[in-house]
C-alpha cells in the first residue's frame, strides 16, 4: 500500500509540473479479442507485443459492442446513451434521451477537457460521433485534426460510399484522392500515421504535452490492404478455423490470458467444420482471413511508427499509451463472408470475413460484435508508459475489469485536468468510471457500482464475479466468470435473490441513464442488421 501512495505522490507531481505525461490513445476498429501476438493470435505483431512487454495488459476490458458508442464512451467518459450515442450516428430519434446520432451537450470529450487543461489535442482517422449531426471533431476539443467521417477509406481511389471519399483536415473537406491528403497510393494505415507523426511535430513545436487519439478504421469492412502484405499470409489459413481457435486458446492459457479451467466455446452450428469444405472453399476462406491479417500486420507497423516517432522526438519515456479495440470481432457477412468485385481486398473489391473467421477472431468466447456476451465486448487492452509504470510491472497481467468508461478517469489523474461540472454553459454529468492507475500499479480498483451494457436491446451487468446478460428480448442469464469466463452454464436458477438483484440494479441504472427501449427487430446470430425505423416516439426501457 505504501507503493501505491508512492506512486500517487510521484503522479501528482507530475501533473502539476511541467513534465505531465502526454497520452496517445489508439484505437482499432474490429478487431476480436484473440487477434494479436499477445492476447493469443499467430499473426505477427511485434510492435505491439513490445509495448506489451513493457507495459501492463488487462485481460477483463470491455468496450460497449459498436463502434460509434464505443467512441463516445471512450471519448467522454460516460455511457453512451449518457453522451447521445445510444446507436450509429445515422439513428436519430427525435423523442429519445438518448439517440440523438451526435454527442451531446450533457458531456465533455477527452480533448475539451485536456485541452483546458493545456495540452495540444490532435485526432487522426474514424471519427463516427455524428459530425453529420452537429459534432465534429474539431468542434468538440480537437486542435488538429485529419478523420474521416465514418470510416471505411483504404486507399485514394476506391469504390466506396460518397462519405467515405473524403478526409477532413483541420475541418476543410478535402478529396481523398487530393495529394494535400497524402502522396502516391497510399493505404490509409500509413497515411494517418504520417498525419499522426506531424501532429506529434506541431505538439512539439507548441512545447505543450499532447493528447493524440489514433482511431484505425482497420480492420473493419470492406476488407482491404496492400497486395504485398496480403500475399504473405496466403496458404498460412489453410490449416482452418478448428485448429487455429485450439491453437489460440492453448497460447492463451500458456500466456495467462485465459483460465485453463474456462472451456473453448464450441463452434456454432452455422459454422462448417473446417475439414467438410472443398478444396475452392478452403481457397476461398484463406484469402478472407489473410487480407484480414494483412490489415492487422499494417496496425502493427503503423505502431512501430509512432514508437519510432516518439522516441526521435524525444516522447517516448513520458508518454501513456492506450491500444484497444472498439468491439469484437464482426460475424457480419454471415457464415460464408462477402467477396464482391475484382481483385479481392484492392480497392474496388467489398469483403467481409463473416461469421467462420469472426469465431477464432474472439477465441475463446462466443458471440460477436452487437452483442453484450463475452465476444462482443471483449477487447484487448494495453497500457504502456516507462516514466509512469514501475519496471516491475512490466509484462504483467492485471486481470480486474476495467472498462472504456474508466480512460477518462485515468487521463485526469495522471494529468491534473479537471473534468468539469459545467462547459460552455452546460451542466455535464458526472463520470462514470475510475482512473485505471491503481490497477495498472498493481493495485485494487475498489470500484463500487456494476458496469452496465444496452445495444441493440442486448443488455448485461458485471459486478465482481457475476455477469448478467440478455440477448435482446431472450431471457436473462447469470455467471460467474471467475468459474466461466466463457459462458457455458447459466446458474440463473440456482441464484434468484442475486439475480434479481442485479436485474433491479439494470433497470434502475436504465431509468437514470437516458436508456431507451430497443425498437428494432432481433438479429441473427451473425448480427445480420435490420435496421428500425426510427419512427414514433422512443420508449423506455422496461
Amino acid at each position: 500500500m505504501k507503493t501505491f501512495f508512492a506512486c500517487l505522490c510521484l503522479l501528482n507531481s507530475l501533473a502539476l509540473g511541467a513534465d505531465r505525461p502526454n497520452i496517445l490513445v489508439i484505437l482499432v476498429d474490429d478487431m476480436g479479442f484473440s487477434d494479436i501476438g499477445c492476447y493469443g493470435s499467430e499473426i505477427p505483431t511485434p510492435n505491439l507485443d513490445a509495448l506489451a512487454a513493457g507495459g501492463v495488459r488487462f485481460t477483463q476490458f470491455y468496450n460497449t459492442a459498436r463502434c460509434s458508442t464505443t467512441r463516445a464512451s471512450l471519448m467522454t467518459g460516460l455511457y453512451p446513451h449518457q453522451a447521445g450515442m445510444g446507436y450509429l450516428d445515422g439513428l436519430k430519434l427525435p423523442e429519445s434521451k438518448g439517440t440523438h446520432a451526435r454527442l451531446h451537450d450533457r458531456c465533455v470529450t477527452m480533448a475539451e477537457v485536456l485541452g483546458a487543461a493545456g495540452y495540444h489535442t490532435s485526432i487522426v482517422g474514424k471519427w463516427h460521433l455524428g459530425q453529420q449531426n452537429g459534432t465534429p471533431p474539431w468542434e468538440r476539443g480537437f486542435q488538429r485534426t485529419a478523420t474521416t467521417q465514418f470510416g471505411e477509406l483504404y486507399f485514394p481511389k476506391e469504390r466506396s460510399k460518397d462519405a467515405c471519399k473524403w478526409v477532413y483536415l483541420d475541418g476543410r473537406k478535402v478529396a481523398a484522392d487530393s495529394p494535400e491528403v497524402g502522396s502516391g497510393e497510399w493505404y490509409s494505415t500509413f497515411m494517418f500515421t504520417d498525419w499522426a507523426l506531424k501532429f506529434l511535430d506541431d505538439a512539439k513545436a507548441s512545447g505543450k504535452p499532447f493528447f493524440q487519439y489514433f482511431a484505425h478504421g482497420a480492420p473493419h469492412f470492406p476488407l482491404k490492404a496492400p497486395k504485398e502484405v496480403i500475399a504473405k499470409y496466403r496458404g498460412k489459413y489453410k490449416i482452418g478455423w478448428d485448429k487455429l481457435r485450439e491453437a489460440r486458446h492453448q497460447k492463451q492459457i500458456e500466456l495467462g490470458i485465459v483460465d485453463a479451467k474456462w472451456p473453448l466455446a464450441p463452434r456454432p452450428a452455422d459454422v462448417p467444420a473446417w475439414d467438410s469444405l472443398s478444396e475452392e472453399d478452403k481457397d476461398r476462406y484463406d484469402l478472407l482471413m489473410s487480407i484480414y491479417a494483412a490489415m492487422l500486420d499494417c496496425v502493427d507497423q503503423s505502431v512501430g511508427r509512432m514508437i519510432a516517432g516518439l522516441k526521435e522526438r524525444g516522447m517516448f519515456e513520458n508518454t501513456l499509451i492506450f491500444f484497444m479495440s472498439d468491439n469484437g470481432g464482426n460475424a457480419e457477412g454471415g457464415p460464408r463472408g462477402i467477396t464482391q468485385g475484382p481483385d479481392l481486398g484492392g480497392p474496388d473489391s467489398s469483403v467481409f470475413l463473416g461469421m467462420t473467421w469472426a469465431t477464432l477472431n474472439n477465441t475463446p468466447f462466443r458471440r460477436y460484435k452487437h452483442f453484450t456476451h463475452e465476444g462482443g465486448i471483449s477487447s484487448p487492452l494495453i497500457a504502456h508508459w516507462p516514466a509512469g509504470i514501475p519496471a516491475a510491472r512490466n509484462g504483467k497481467l492485471e486481470h480486474q475489469p476495467a472498462h472504456l468508461i474508466d480512460i477518462m478517469a485515468t487521463a485526469c489523474d495522471v494529468t491534473g485536468a479537471v473534468y468539469p461540472g459545467e462547459f460552455k454553459g452546460h451542466k455535464i454529468l458526472p463520470a462514470e468510471g475510475l482512473s485505471l492507475m491503481p490497477a495498472i500499479q498493481g493495485e485494487p480498483l475498489h470500484r463500487v457500482k456494476p458496469i452496465f451494457w444496452m445495444h441493440e436491446g442486448n443488455r448485461a451487468a458485471r459486478t465482481g464475479p457475476w455477469k448478467l446478460v440478455k440477448k435482446f428480448k431472450g431471457p436473462w442469464e447469470l455467471y460467474n466468470i471467475d468459474d466461466d469466463r466463457t459462458e457455458q452454464q447459466d446458474i440463473i436458477t440456482k441464484f434468484p435473490a442475486l439475480s434479481q438483484h442485479l436485474i433491479r440494479q439494470w433497470e434502475d441504472w436504465a431509468a437514470s441513464s437516458f436508456i431507451d427501449e430497443w425498437i428494432g427487430e432481433v438479429r441473427n446470430d451473425w448480427g445480420e442488421e435490420r435496421r428500425p425505423e426510427g419512427k414514433g416516439k422512443a420508449k423506455k426501457a422496461p
